[in-house]
């Protein structure tokens, strides 16, 4: 059993209790219009490149066996990741985005700093991408990682039986909820939010503490609409520990070109996202801007 990573952070604060390691999972069912990590959407290791730092010398495409190009960069659906522009690059701008561990080899690399993040309050975060893609392989995981702290952060778009499953391994949960409305959901998202909801409440039941989250995307999920009839789904959860609201970030569309992909959509920053904390405020629940 192998499983698919496209990133591993330090040091990260944000996501769960204290200072944790974060470890990015390549893959996602879900293709936000906003998404800000589209190196995450596939679930294999892909060609990644700094186009702005390309000096165009042609080397890569002497030695590509697929011979199809766009401009400098091959194109994504046509990249094999056999790798063999990234040694003959001189400017050293390319690499594959994506390793494979086997649940062994993740586990020790953790734990080598296990014991520091521990004095601070923390532990280990999975995120994506999804990570509820490669569930039997994160459940594999946890269980060589005893006595760390565990926290997932998802989209909860899952079955039910594979969300429970990972659920019971986890000491925390962070879990999107995007747009109330089904049709928008899916026009945004590619996705019905109907799994997403039924997950939210087996997490609500299962008195996991957890926190929401709510991209904030203009004249989709930054609505009064929206945020309203979201609090009215998370007023009295009991374990709910806070709403947080994330502000659109523009700048992720640069992203795109660097594997291969365009950026389909912009959308307004919208509202001031501190306005938005009082709906929830209004349901008695904690919220604070990311």
């Amino acid at each position: 059993m192998t499983g698919t990573v496209f990133d591993i952070k330090e040091f990260a604060i944000y996501d769960g209790p204290g200072v944790r390691q974060k470890v990015f999972f390549k893959g996602c069912p879900l293709h936000c219009s906003w998404c800000h990590n589209p190196e995450g959407l596939c679930p294999a290791p892909e060609l990644w490149v700094s186009t702005a730092s390309c000096m165009n010398c042609g080397g890569c495409q002497s030695v590509c066996p697929s011979g199809k190009w766009d401009d400098a960069h091959i194109r994504a659906a046509d990249c094999t990741g056999c790798g063999k522009c990234i040694d003959i690059c001189p400017a050293g701008i390319r690499r594959i985005c994506g390793q494979r561990y086997r649940p062994e080899e993740l586990a020790d690399r953790l734990l080598k700093r296990s014991g520091y993040y521990a004095e601070l309050g923390g532990g280990v975060t999975f995120s994506g991408g999804e990570p509820l893609l490669q569930a039997s392989f994160l459940m594999a995981l946890t269980v060589l990682l005893p006595g760390i702290h565990k926290a997932i952060e998802t989209s909860g778009y899952a079955g039910s039986d594979t969300f429970a499953g990972v659920l019971a391994h986890m000491d925390y949960v962070i879990m999107d909820i995007k747009c109330i409305s089904d049709a928008l959901h899916r026009s945004y998202t590619g996705v019905s939010n109907r799994r997403i909801l039924r997950n939210y409440r087996l997490l609500r039941e299962s008195g996991k503490p957890h926190t929401v989250r709510i991209p904030l995307i203009g004249g989709v999920s930054h609505t009064v609409e929206n945020l309203t009839a979201t609090a009215e789904l998370l007023a009295g959860d009991p374990t709910l520990d806070w709403v947080e609201l994330l502000p659109y970030q523009p700048a992720a569309g640069a992203k795109y070109r660097q594997v291969g992909r365009e950026y389909g959509q912009t959308f307004d920053v919208g509202k001031n996202p501190a306005e938005s904390v009082e709906i929830f405020e209004k349901y008695r629940l904690r919220c604070r801007v990311l």
